[in-house]
């Protein structure tokens, strides 16, 4: 899967970038929920972050902010693209079914996922919520952004509440929402994008 999101990547064929840029008001929308209710920002890490987009954004409210992305090139850019909006972000190569603590750090205080989780597969998404689990703070948020499942292919296979609750045990489901879908191609929007909100139990 790694060699061909970097052969995408290399072409430039990456519709999910595209589809990313749709999420910008509800994401900002859900980061300054996440930010009042803290009281401040805190800490946060970016799932499957591609080029970054959303990484920039956390920073630039404050957030200390690490990405990860398996395919090199997207962090490449990334990591461009901080620079040019002048915020410090940690970038970092790696599989998001495997977070090692003393790589990736934490803890966090939000972990954000547009769309990276609803991809995997069933082993690789308890891995990823094992690893997320490893390295989130006590009441942690979980933010992640998915298509309905049954989703027809090429699309991703796509999530649902319990899907994600499978994965995350410990976390409790907050609310879910719509996404902005008003740009999205027919196939995407009949996909359904939806966010969802999950709150680590303290323990």
């Amino acid at each position: 899967m790694g060699l061909i999101y970097t052969l995408l990547y290399r072409l430039r064929i990456t519709p999910w970038e595209q589809a990313a840029k749709d999420q910008q008001h509800a994401i900002e929308r859900l980061l300054e929920r996440e930010a009042d209710e803290r009281g401040k920002p805190g800490r946060a890490l970016d799932l499957g972050c591609g080029s970054g987009r959303y990484s920039v954004m956390l920073a630039e409210r404050g957030w200390e902010v690490t990405g990860i992305d398996q395919v090199g090139l997207a962090i490449k850019r990334a990591e461009k693209h901080a620079s040019e909006h002048h915020v410090h972000v940690r970038f970092l190569v790696g599989d998001v079914t495997a977070l090692d603590p003393n790589v990736v750090g934490g803890p966090y205080d939000l972990i954000l996922d547009v769309g990276c989780f609803h991809g995997l597969k069933n082993d690789e998404r308890a891995a990823m919520g094992r690893g997320a689990s490893r390295v989130a703070s006590p009441n942690a948020s979980l933010l992640m952004m998915a298509f309905k499942p049954g989703s027809p292919k090429p699309l991703p296979h796509g999530a649902d509440e319990k899907d994600i609750a499978r994965a995350f045990p410990g976390w409790e489901f907050i609310t879910s929402e719509s996404a902005s879908a008003d740009n999205l191609p027919g196939r995407l929007k009949k996909a359904a994008p939806t966010w969802y909100r999950f709150r680590r139990s303290a323990s």
